[in-house]
């Protein structure tokens, strides 16, 4: 298996992990016990991480598939304990399924600004579509100044090259 070190080194997966989880949750991946199974309340105490901290942390992990549990029951008490584990090797999938949902994003974006037609308020920046316009007379609904074609084409193209680099990384061709 990598080191963490070095999985974290990766400027992009870094940045994918900080926006799931935030600071204290790559710290406790930066402290998360390198081999073995581990309670979240083990894991709050060795990584002196708020226990509510580190169970949001595994939880968000788990629903990307980069951390697993195995449950057991104490037949005493009744009680189930939940033993994590990292799954760190599951981040290229992981990483490829938030690209295609971006690049989903990015397509019904460039469908509506490519299908639309827009116009924009030159005193308080309201933008809004040509339906839109016509049913507020091409008067803005906030301040009533008159409103004028808006040209999204530099938008338009900036969708476009970005929807076109992520799915060739993608290898979407």
């Amino acid at each position: 298996m990598v080191a963490i070190a070095e999985i974290l080194e990766q400027p992009a997966v870094a940045a994918y992990l900080h926006r799931l989880i935030g600071d204290e949750g790559l710290l406790l991946i930066e402290r998360f016990p390198e081999e073995g199974e581990f309670s979240d309340e083990e894991l709050a105490e060795v990584t002196q991480i708020n226990l509510n901290s580190v169970r949001h942390t595994l939880y968000s992990l788990y629903e990307r598939r980069l951390a697993e549990y195995r449950r057991i029951k104490n037949n005493e008490t009744g009680w189930l304990t939940y033993l994590w584990r990292l799954r760190l090797d599951n981040i290229p999938i992981a990483l490829a399924e938030e690209m295609e949902t971006i690049l989903e994003k990015l397509r019904a974006r460039e469908r509506f600004e490519d299908e639309n037609d827009f116009y924009r308020c030159a005193q308080c920046g309201l933008l809004i579509t040509f339906n839109q316009a016509m049913d507020s007379d091409f008067a803005c609904s906030e301040c009533g100044s008159p409103l004028s074609h808006f040209d999204n084409e530099i938008l338009l193209l900036a969708l476009r090259r970005r929807r076109e680099s992520i799915a060739a990384s993608l290898g979407h061709g």
